[in-house]
C-alpha cells in the first residue's frame, strides 16, 4: 500500500493542479517513481497506490508507465481512489486510508503488508528490511534514518534499544534519545512501515472506534503501549548494488517543499553527487516517450542535465536541469535551475535559480530570479529565495 493522496501544500505553486507524487522530478521522473521502483526492484508486484486530492495527473501517469504483468493476476500497480464503503468520508489520514481499503487486503491472504509513502526521492531494498523484520519475529518494522542530534527536532524521533526494539517516539524534541551505537545520531521515522497482516488489522479497527486516523500519531504508538514487537530497521545499512563510493549512504530526502525539491535536484548533479540517478542494477524507471535525442546547436553547458527532445541554441546552461521537449532559444542564460517539460525560453532571457513549470513560455530578454531588477509577473517567489513560474491553467497538460 503506497499512500499517495497528500495536497503537498508546501510545494505550491508545483501543487496547483497536481498532487504531491506526481510532481515532475529529474530529467524524465516523477516523485511516485522512486517508490515504485523500489517495490520493484525488490520484486515486490502487489501493488495498491492509494491516492486522493487533485489525482488525475498521477491516475495518467501510472496508467501510461507502470503497467505490469497482465499474464500473472498478482503482477499490478492499482490506483485506488476513496471507496467511501463506510460513509461519505474521503481518507481522513494513512491509517484511515488503508482501513477504507481492509477488503483488498483480506483478498490477498498476505502474511505482511508494507505501507509506504509515495513522497521521497531515495533508494531502498525493501527484501532488506523484511529480513529484519523475519528474523526479529517483529509484529511491525518502522524504517529509521539516522540524523545528527542538532537536526533531530524537525522528525518525529525512535527511541530504540540496541537490539532496535522500540521503546517510544517523540515528536520533534529538543533533546532526542540517541542511538544506543552512535550518541551523535538519532533516529527518525521515514513513515515507511511492515506489518503483519492480523495486527495491521487488529489495530486499524481499534483505530477507527478511537476515531483516530494516522499511523505515526495513532496507530504506531497504540500498538507500542499494548506490547506488540516493534522495531526499528537501520535504513542506513541497507546496501544497494550499484551505488557509487561518492554517494551519501542511506540518501533519503522528503521533498516536501520548494527548497528541499530544488536542493534535491542539486545532489544529483557533479561529478560526484551526493545521489547518482543512473544505477543500471537499481534504476529508478523513468516515463515513457517517443522523443527524438536532444539537439545542440550551440552554447555552453556546465554540470547540467538534459532530457530528450530539447532544442538548445546558442545558450548557457549552468547547474541546472531541463526535462523533455524543452526549446531554448539563441542568448538564453540558465543558471541554478529546473526547467520541467515543454517550456519555451526565448531568446535572450536570464533565470538564476528559477524552477518553470511545465508548459510555460517565458518572453524575450527577461530577468527572472537571483539578482532581478523587479518581480517577473507571473512568478511565486518562494521564502528560500527561489522563483517559481507556476503552469498556466488553461494551457496545462501536467
Amino acid at each position: 500500500m503506497i499512500m499517495a493522496g497528500g495536497r503537498g501544500e508546501r510545494l505550491f505553486p508545483l501543487t496547483f493542479e497536481r498532487s504531491k507524487p506526481a510532481v515532475p522530478f529529474g530529467g524524465r521522473y516523477r516523485i511516485i517513481d522512486f517508490a515504485l521502483s523500489n517495490l520493484i526492484n525488490s520484486q515486490i508486484f502487489s501493488i495498491y497506490l492509494l491516492v486522493q486530492y487533485k489525482s488525475q495527473s498521477l491516475i495518467e501517469h501510472v496508467r501510461e508507465n507502470w503497467g505490469l504483468s497482465s499474464v500473472i493476476s498478482e503482477h499490478f500497480v492499482t490506483v485506488v481512489p476513496p471507496q467511501m464503503r463506510y460513509g461519505p468520508d474521503w481518507f481522513q489520514g494513512t491509517a484511515n486510508a488503508v482501513f477504507q481499503n481492509l477488503n483488498l487486503i483480506r483478498q490477498h491472504k498476505p502474511e505482511l503488508v508494507i505501507v509506504f509513502g509515495a513522497d521521497h526521492i531515495y533508494r531502498m531494498d525493501i527484501r532488506q528490511m523484511i529480513d529484519f523484520h523475519l528474523g526479529r519475529n517483529a509484529h511491525v518494522t518502522v524504517a529509521a534514518r539516522p540524523v545528527p542530534v542538532s537536526e533531530a527536532s524537525s522528525f518525529g524521533i525512535i527511541d530504540a534499544a540496541d537490539d532496535g526494539r522500540i521503546k517510544g517516539f517523540v515528536e520533534k524534541p529538543d533533546d532526542p534519545p540517541r542511538i544506543p551505537t552512535d550518541p551523535t545520531r538519532a533516529y527518525c521515522s521515514m513513515g515507511n512501515y511492515i506489518f503483519n497482516t492480523d495486527t495491521l488489522i487488529k489495530a486499524l479497527i481499534q483505530a477507527e472506534r478511537k476515531k483516530e486516523y494516522d499511523f505515526g500519531k495513532h496507530v504506531i504508538p497504540n500498538l507500542m503501549n499494548e506490547g506488540e514487537r516493534l522495531f526499528a530497521y537501520d535504513f542506513e545499512t541497507n546496501n544497494i548494488r550499484g551505488t557509487k563510493p561518492f554517494e551519501e549512504p542511506g540518501y533519503w530526502r522528503d521533498v516536501g517543499n520548494i527548497k528541499s525539491f530544488w536542493d534535491a535536484h542539486q545532489d544529483m548533479l557533479g561529478e560526484k553527487p551526493v545521489f547518482e540517478i543512473s544505477n543500471e542494477l537499481w534504476p529508478i524507471r523513468p516515463s515513457r516517450n517517443e522523443l527524438p535525442a536532444t539537439k545542440i546547436l550551440g552554447g555552453e553547458i556546465t554540470n547540467s542535465i538534459i532530457a530528450e527532445g530539447t532544442l538548445i541554441n546558442k545558450a548557457k546552461l549552468i547547474n541546472s536541469v531541463v526535462r523533455r521537449g524543452v526549446v531554448i532559444e539563441d542568448g538564453v542564460e540558465v543558471r541554478d535551475s529546473i526547467i520541467m517539460d515543454n517550456v519555451v525560453l526565448k531568446k535572450g532571457c536570464t533565470l538564476n535559480k528559477v524552477i518553470v513549470d511545465s508548459y510555460n513560455v517565458i518572453e524575450e530578454k527577461v530577468h527572472i530570479g537571483f539578482d532581478s531588477k523587479k518581480p517577473y509577473w507571473r512568478a511565486h517567489l518562494d521564502p528560500s529565495g527561489i522563483t517559481v513560474i507556476a503552469t498556466e491553467k488553461q494551457t496545462t497538460r501536467l
